[in-house]
């Protein structure tokens, strides 16, 4: 058995203050994903973590590719035959 104990990750506690009704909630959508309310918190944590991170990504480029990445944006989309059809028909709701 002492093997399983060196291979296990180590875990710390992690405290909170919760409204009961927000713990309700909680618990119920933990049963509905078959999860421990523990898992259920740290599966939402993790994401929302993974998330803020992610949205602080930062993009290095040259000033000649970040001209021509602006000319890009600001250049009007080419009409294709797709989007003419597209424009050309008449709105479901208007029929």
């Amino acid at each position: 058995m002492p093997a399983k104990k060196a291979l296990a990750a180590k875990r710390e506690t992690l405290n909170l203050r919760i409204k009961p009704e927000d713990r309700g909630l909680i618990d119920r959508a933990a049963h509905l994903a078959g999860k421990s309310r523990t898992d259920f918190l740290l599966d939402a944590a993790r994401r929302a973590a993974e998330d803020a991170l992610l949205d602080q990504a930062l993009f290095k480029a040259s000033p000649a590719a970040h001209a021509e990445f602006l000319a890009r944006l600001d250049a009007p989309p080419a009409p294709s035959d797709r989007l003419r059809r597209t424009l050309a028909a008449a709105a479901p709701w208007d029929e």
